[in-house]
């Protein structure tokens, strides 16, 4: 089998997650923050379809997976969004560290 190794897949898929989580648990502007569980979510999807075709027996159950992962980001960001401008009319910030009230 001649193309890029599994090895390659698994190492990008690293290299990504742990961008994300270092935006997630150190960043305090909230676009960042979701912009890093993004990557972390790519991550994830990269591993389920390296992990489908390099499997014993390929089938397309890991790119079924990571379709179900990219419907679930794109509802994630658009929420997190949503409570993000309704945050920002209010309080006029988007640091987390100002988000420690649920009512204004």
């Amino acid at each position: 089998m001649s193309g890029t190794p599994l090895a390659a897949y698994l190492t990008l898929a690293l290299i990504l997650f742990c961008i994300g989580l270092y935006g997630a648990l150190t960043k305090r502007n909230t676009v960042i923050v979701l912009i890093s569980i993004e990557l972390m979510l790519n991550a994830a999807n990269i591993n389920l379809v390296a992990f489908s075709k390099f499997g014993i027996v390929s089938n397309i159950t890991g790119q079924v997976f990571t379709l179900f992962t990219i419907s679930v980001a794109a509802a994630e960001a658009a929420v997190g969004l949503a409570i993000l401008f309704a945050f920002y009319r209010n309080r006029k910030t988007v640091n987390i560290d100002e988000m420690d009230q649920l009512k204004y």
